[in-house]
């Protein structure tokens, strides 16, 4: 299937591996040019490296930097050679806030979790929104998380941060933008084989005492799909809501998960 994107510039947060890599290249597959963000700056280089082999026929761009700032959101929207303002397709993304017990973090662990992921990805809709919906097309997908659904309880600060996000993105999408040709959703991953589940279950092992393995094999036997997911299936979820055949499809937070949430809506 042509996604009727290709030639389209897409910035794609937190994009040097992981979920957001394999956003930037399912994207870059399609014929779209990407601006990759990250913060590791040798890891980008070589992922961009990486993707300019694959996908030769697109321009792949990297800037190093912390898209939760405003100095890092400015760098990647100046980036020689990009489209400044002018992005077609906007994936958002950063790193979760870490596990533990709520009663160890203060107000400044919270502030830093709704800043990275909620108040950052409100910024990047702003600055490009308006732009999309001139143009008459535009595409903006969060990377958010299945715990919007199902909260986790050691995801605390993710619980709380990724629905705030979910409930702006609720209005914002079915605002006067949805009949220009802009549609925003969210993208809520399950259990992905990435550092991020890595981390989940070294604070899991933490808590319970259990080692890492056995925790591994514990979840994957109850997920019905019987295993992790892949970061390239994600991709090509996250490379469809940006198609022009998802034209009909905003406001929606769409589960990736291999079967793991048992409700019915």
């Amino acid at each position: 299937m042509d996604l009727g994107i290709k030639g389209k510039w897409a910035l794609v947060c937190g994009a040097s591996k992981g979920l957001g890599l394999g956003c930037a290249q399912a994207l870059a597959g399609e014929g779209v040019n990407v601006v990759m963000v990250a913060r590791g700056g040798e890891v980008l280089a070589a992922s961009a490296a990486a993707l300019r082999t694959a996908a030769p026929g697109v321009q792949v761009l990297a800037v190093a930097a912390d898209i939760t700032s405003v100095e890092g959101r400015a760098a990647a929207f100046a980036v020689a050679g990009g489209p400044g303002t002018a992005f077609d397709i906007v994936v958002t993304n950063a790193g979760g806030p870490p596990t533990g017990d709520f009663r160890q973090w203060d107000r400044e662990a919270w502030l830093k979790a709704v800043d990275a992921n909620m108040l950052t990805p409100i910024e990047l809709i702003k600055a490009t929104v308006d732009g999309m919906a001139a143009r008459g097309f535009g595409r903006i997908v969060n990377i958010t998380s299945s715990a919007v659904k199902a909260p986790i309880d050691i995801l605390g600060l993710s619980n709380g941060a990724r629905s705030g996000l979910t409930g702006f993105v609720a209005g914002v999408a079915r605002s006067g933008i949805a009949a220009q040709g802009v549609t925003i959703n969210n993208l809520l991953p399950g259990k992905f084989d990435t550092d991020r589940i890595a981390a989940t279950l070294q604070g899991a092992s933490a808590k319970t005492g259990q080692p890492v393995e056995e925790l591994r094999r514990q979840q994957q036997a109850q997920i019905p799909a019987g295993r992790y997911g892949q970061p390239q299936e994600f991709g090509a979820i996250c490379a469809f809501l940006c198609s022009q055949q998802a034209a009909y499809m905003t406001g929606q937070n769409v589960l990736a998960d291999g079967g793991a949430y048992p409700g019915t809506f």
